[in-house]
């Protein structure tokens, strides 16, 4: 592969791990409040899939949406500025952690409710298809929006309406702090796409390059065959669910847990270019040095941007 897109693939999962760390540091200094969901370990999924997109496709995800909108190219000061709920955030720093939203970048959130998303992304794909484009929609969602009727409905659409979109789902084995097992009777996910005429596929979600091969060929399907696919990466966070449920002791095992860390997204691709000579050690140090920094600037910029005004809770409400 090109040295270049495996450097930039290096380069953005290590800006959301250094991204989500520092949240994370600044939610325990109480400076982030509300809800704080976490892809730490998680990074290889959303990194993966966005970088074979085109500007004009649309991305679209869930709660825990952070990585795949500072893959997508949103600035991320602005995105500690919503952290913060600063009036320089991507949704003026009233739609925090959940709601991130950069209209520019075609990233369409951020969704609070679990598997909102899916018949909004479903929406987008009749909306490339009336409007004659060759876009494609890519949908993320975890394995808990699986349980939810949306899910059903919109591939059942999709699949009848032969609609560009990729169903996404980061299948990080937890429902919140339920195990797949105990809310999928099918515990492979991708398999549900025969029950709607569609191709699916499994994939390794701790390897950035396979998730990037399988959803390359989804997206040339979609552009040239209007076809819609479903396809489950299997990954896991190394956090709890969220801030309020930091280490997830009460579900898993501290072992599992390690175990889980031995495929760090992160790790696996360093060592594969540190191996065939692709990136130095003193430029991976470099470039960690430089994320570092930019994270840095970026809680400058959220604690410098000013708090939204009274009047501000008016605007952008449309009913």
């Amino acid at each position: 592969m090109d040295k270049k897109v495996m450097v930039d693939l290096l380069y953005q999962m290590l800006l959301i791990r250094r991204f989500e760390e520092k949240a994370a540091e600044m939610y325990a200094q109480g400076k982030i409040g509300g809800f704080l969901h976490l892809g730490v370990g998680m990074e290889a999924s959303c990194v993966g899939a966005i970088s074979v997109l085109r500007p004009d496709d649309y991305v679209i995800a869930g709660y825990r949406e952070h990585g795949h909108c500072l893959v997508r190219g949103s600035d991320p000061r602005l995105a500690m500025a919503e952290l913060f709920g600063r009036m320089d955030g991507l949704s003026k720093g009233k739609g925090g952690s959940m709601h991130f939203f950069d209209k520019e970048r075609n990233f369409l959130g951020g969704t609070g409710i679990v598997g909102g998303q899916l018949p909004i992304g479903t929406g987008v794909g009749f909306a490339i298809n009336y409007r004659g484009g060759d876009q494609v929609c890519l949908c993320f969602f975890g394995d808990g929006s699986v349980a939810q009727g949306v899910f059903h409905e919109s591939l059942n659409m999709a699949a009848l309406w032969k609609l560009p979109v990729l169903y996404i789902c980061e299948n990080n084995l937890y429902a919140m702090g339920t195990a797949l097992s105990r809310t999928q009777s099918v515990t492979d996910i991708y398999k549900k796409a025969e029950a709607y005429g569609m191709p699916g596929e499994q994939v390794d979600g701790m390897d950035v390059l396979a998730v990037r091969e399988a959803v390359t060929r989804a997206v040339e399907r979609a552009r040239r065959e209007k076809i819609p696919t479903l396809i489950e990466t299997r990954t896991y966070r190394f956090r709890g669910h969220s801030m309020r449920d930091p280490a997830a002791a009460l579900y898993r095992t501290r072992e599992e847990v390690e175990e889980w860390k031995k495929s760090d997204p992160i790790v696996q691709l360093w060592d594969r270019m540190s191996r065939d000579g692709t990136v130095s050690d003193a430029e991976y140090k470099e470039m960690d040095k430089e994320i570092s920094q930019v994270m840095e600037e970026a809680v400058r910029f959220a604690e410098a941007s000013p708090e939204p005004p009274l009047e501000e809770l008016l605007t952008d409400v449309h009913v």
